[in-house]
């Protein structure tokens, strides 16, 4: 995803899943070695979250060490509870005791996804999923359907996870990396009903993901698959640089990145939706003196270009998510329906 950062997922998967029964879904953790500077923008009408009201620049605590995506509804916020124990047993988190170097206390926001009705109701991750996701993350990880995305739908078709960075060229951030890890679980559209292309390849073209107009018939086979079911969705997921930001600048970034959802779902934010996006700066990269009037922030331009620069990301990610992921529970993947 970014130097300075390891993704882990851990799920289940029954071969027979299905709708109401079999075991279908999992969570996805970003570990943050030593701690990253943070904030969130929670946009959805629904949203399902823990310890995003100490993601507010205004409040004391500056970083986090872990941030967890996941599926089950509320009662997947039980997995931050593994994370935290995996990252105690590692030393990772808030040091309270200049004399117990143990004696820690990791932060660990998260977010939810409803994947409730895909598998058995009852079939939800638990604290050993958050460890062993911790346990797992590494600088290589899988996309599509693993970790939260498992039991993803993004729309009338199979939901995944998804990921997308670029390193700024020039400017004044020229150097700096930007990615998105991006769970899309939407109940808005994640194609053009016209074209049969995602919505998500307005900024880059088709060609750009390797993407070709679809024949009549198969247009019409998309078109005709009953809408989403649901009252509760939600698209969520962690936007990342390795420049220098303070929480204000890493709030901004968040709310910049969701403008990529809005371009790759149709609707994004709506009331069933619990859509959030965390924002991560490890600071490995301090930006550059660029001259900017007094009254502005020294980093203004590094920060518009990292935020212009995370909504193309996010785009990007949501639209690897479904290029990725594969049919579960027999809900179709968008290259069953449209063959790449």
């Amino acid at each position: 995803m970014l130097t300075g950062l390891l993704v882990g997922h851990h799920h289940v998967i029954d071969a027979d899943a299905a709708l109401g029964s079999g075991a279908a879904t999992g969570c996805t953790v970003v570990r943050a070695p030593g701690g990253a500077t943070a904030a969130v923008d929670v946009r959805g009408g629904g949203p399902g979250t823990r310890e995003t009201d100490l993601l507010d620049p205004s409040n004391t605590v500056r970083q986090v060490h872990s941030i967890l995506l996941t599926g089950g509804s509320a009662y997947g916020l039980a997995a931050a509870d593994g994370v935290m124990r995996w990252l105690e047993e590692h030393g990772e988190g808030i040091p309270m005791d200049p004399s117990d170097a143990s004696r820690v206390v990791p932060i660990v926001p998260g977010a939810v996804i409803f994947d409730l009705p895909v598998g058995a109701w009852d079939v939800r991750p638990t604290a050993d999923f958050g460890y062993r996701a911790a346990a797992s993350a590494s600088t290589d990880f899988a996309r599509g359907s693993v970790g939260a995305g498992v039991g993803a739908r993004a729309g009338s078709i199979k939901g995944g996870i998804g990921s997308a960075s670029l390193v700024l060229e020039d400017g004044p951030a020229a150097g700096v990396t930007v990615a998105a890890l991006i769970v899309a679980n939407p109940v808005g559209s994640v194609f053009d009903p016209r074209t049969g292309l995602p919505w998500g390849v307005g900024t880059d073209g088709p060609e750009f993901f390797g993407l070709r107009p679809p024949t009549k018939r198969q247009l019409a086979k998309a078109n005709a698959l009953p809408v989403k079911g649901t009252v509760l969705n939600t698209t969520i997921g962690v936007v990342a640089t390795d420049v220098a930001l303070d929480p204000s600048g890493c709030r901004r970034m968040a709310m910049t990145a969701h403008d990529g959802l809005a371009r790759a779902i149709r609707p994004a934010h709506s009331p069933l939706d619990g859509d959030t996006l965390f924002a991560l700066s490890t600071g490995a990269v301090v930006p550059p003196s660029v001259p900017v009037p007094s009254a502005f922030p020294a980093d203004l331009l590094i920060l518009d270009a990292v935020c212009t620069a995370a909504a193309v990301c996010v785009e990007r990610a949501v639209v690897d998510a479904i290029l990725r992921a594969v049919s579960v529970a027999d809900i179709p993947a968008y290259t069953d329906l449209f063959p790449r």
